[in-house]
């Protein structure tokens, strides 16, 4: 049965951040991602970790300014030196927290600019070589136009290309259900062409990006899949839920009880 991960930046809402990896334990979880870590100090973190029995399964590397739109910097030319300093930032909280492996992602770019192009191929090599002299790996998401317009990185396909082309064993791709869904479809057949090459998963349902098992995937089949394929890695419940979390909890308690 697949290893679910609580994403808390989207979970467990109801309480302060902090506080939701003590609400993921209880509720059942023992791994948690989130998007960043980079208002908290990495001790505050890694403490909250310790102290709920807690594995951190992902987070990204800093994106520039979130707040402002901004949604990664490694396919923007001109930002290399920024992003250099982000990896460094990230690489504090990784050992803090113990993780394994974080996400790059891309920004704002049009996916054929070929400087945009070369600048993301140049800054995947050098972070994937400076995560994995950190015993790391790195892991790219591509991620579909409807959610966040305009990012570089929107085919399975041409990430699937790339990480063939760095051929650095630490780098990997997040294969996200939702985003294959939305992007690609057939998301089966894509999950068994390039297992071999995923570092991590992510789950919700399509098309409201609500809970497992309440839109148009068969979410259940996709969990056992993994499992066939051999996967051993973290699934990743990057969700919004459509009220309260922990009520809307019931597609892992089933799922875990008809798995048994």
């Amino acid at each position: 049965m697949p290893r679910f991960a609580a994403n808390l930046s989207l979970m467990f809402n109801e309480v302060p951040f902090l506080d939701r990896f003590e609400a993921a334990a209880r509720a059942g979880f023992d791994a948690v991602e989130f998007l960043f870590p980079y208002e908290h100090p990495p001790e505050a973190i890694a403490e909250r970790l310790r102290a709920n029995g807690l594995t951190q399964a992902l987070f990204n590397l800093p994106p520039g300014d979130f707040a402002k739109g901004e949604r990664g910097l490694a396919a923007l030319p001109e930002r290399l030196d920024e992003l250099k300093a982000g990896v460094d930032t990230a690489l504090r909280y990784a050992e803090a927290t113990g993780v394994a492996r974080l996400h790059l992602m891309a920004g704002l770019a049009p996916h054929d600019d070929a400087k945009a192009a070369e600048a993301y191929r140049r800054a995947v090599a050098w972070t994937a070589e400076r995560l994995g002299a950190a015993g790391l790996d790195l892991v790219l998401e591509p991620i579909n136009g409807r959610n966040m317009p305009g990012y570089f990185l929107n085919d399975f396909g041409r990430a699937a290309d790339l990480i063939h082309e760095v051929a650095l064993p630490n780098l990997k791709l997040q294969f996200d259900l939702y985003h294959c869904q939305i992007l690609h479809g057939d998301v089966t057949m894509r999950l068994r062409a390039l297992m071999p090459i995923i570092g991590h998963v992510q789950t919700a349902s399509v098309p409201e990006r609500h809970e497992p098992g309440t839109g148009e995937m068969n979410d259940a089949f996709l969990f056992d899949e993994l499992d066939r394929l051999g996967y051993a890695g973290f699934v990743g419940c990057e969700y919004i839920p459509a009220a309260d979390t922990v009520a809307g909890l019931g597609w892992l308690t089933a799922y875990q009880g008809r798995a048994r």
